[in-house]
Formats: C-alpha cells, structure tokens, sequence
C-alpha cells in the first residue's frame, strides 16, 4: 500500500469533515468540525508551516482520496521532554484496518528526521484506544510509562491518563 501526505486546503475541508466519526471525535478531536471552522484550522497549519513553527498538519491520501489526518507539534509538553514531538493522527472509517496510520507515522516521523525537528516522535494515547496502541507499537514505538495529563480532562473533570509511547528520531 502507498499513501501520501499532502498539506491540507480549504477544498479537503469538506471530506475531511465527512470522515469524522464517534471513534474520531472520542479519542482526537473532542467534537465534531464544521467545514467554517475546518476551513479556519488549515489556514493555521499552513501559516505554521510557512513559519516553520508550531504543530503542522497534512492529509493523509490513498489512492488519490482523503483518507486521515496526522499532525505532529514541538510545543506540546504535557508529559513530554522539550526536545519530544508530539504526533497526533485519525484515519476515516473506511481506511482503518490497512496500515494507513502506521505508514504516516513513519512518513511524519522521516519529515521530522529531514527537518532535524527533536530528538523523540511521541505517541501520547489513552491505553483504553487499543487501535493507536496498535499503531505505536507497529511503527517501532516503545512504551516508556503512563501518565496524568496536565491539559486534557475526563468528562467528569479527572485528568486523562496517557501512555507514551517513543521512537528516537
């Protein structure tokens, strides 16, 4: 299987939204996107990307359709050492199951190698998303510990609990 990624325009806005699901807005996103507000979001990843700073994004293509989403940001520190990079991903329904998330991981983690960007790709997952455990663990990921989040909460107010998974760069 091949896959690519592509930054992200205002034209992915839409199918982009249409490959949201429960699992998406459960373990990413914490809700549902509009298209607006979709719209808004590549705007800023672009802006970053232009910069060289900040969390940057792209689309991740199979055969030529929207098939996810994989970000991956310097700046995140919850949990992290400074010089980890945080990578956060979805893949669309339809796509799951084929290794789609692991190839991007390794694709983002050779952009990260190329730009010289940390020392560490960085997996922070809820053990209980035994999917993107899955991917960690595939793309050469090694589990280092679990962890209390100082940002990100529970519905009923308690800190998240995260695995981090490492892959030295």
């Amino acid at each position: 299987m091949t896959i690519e990624l592509r930054p992200l325009t205002a034209a992915d806005a839409q199918a982009h939204c249409a490959g949201e699901d429960e699992l998406t807005v459960r373990w990413l996103t914490g809700g549902y996107g509009t298209v607006e507000g979709t719209i808004e979001f590549f705007e800023w990843l672009a802006g970053n990307a232009d910069a060289r700073v900040g969390k940057r994004g792209f689309g991740i293509w199979k055969s030529g359709r929207l098939c996810g989403y994989i970000d991956y940001n310097p700046d995140l520190d919850d949990g992290l050492d400074p010089d980890d990079v945080a990578l956060a991903y979805a893949v669309h329904p339809w796509a799951r199951g084929h290794g789609v998330a692991v190839e991007a991981v390794q694709l983002v983690c050779d952009v990260l190698r190329a730009e010289e960007l940390g020392t560490r790709a960085a997996i922070r997952v809820e053990p209980e998303n035994s999917a993107s455990v899955r991917v960690a663990q595939k793309a050469g990921f090694s589990y280092l510990r679990d962890f209390p989040s100082n940002r990100d909460t529970q519905p009923d107010g308690t800190p998240t609990t995260f695995s981090l998974y490492l892959l030295d760069l």
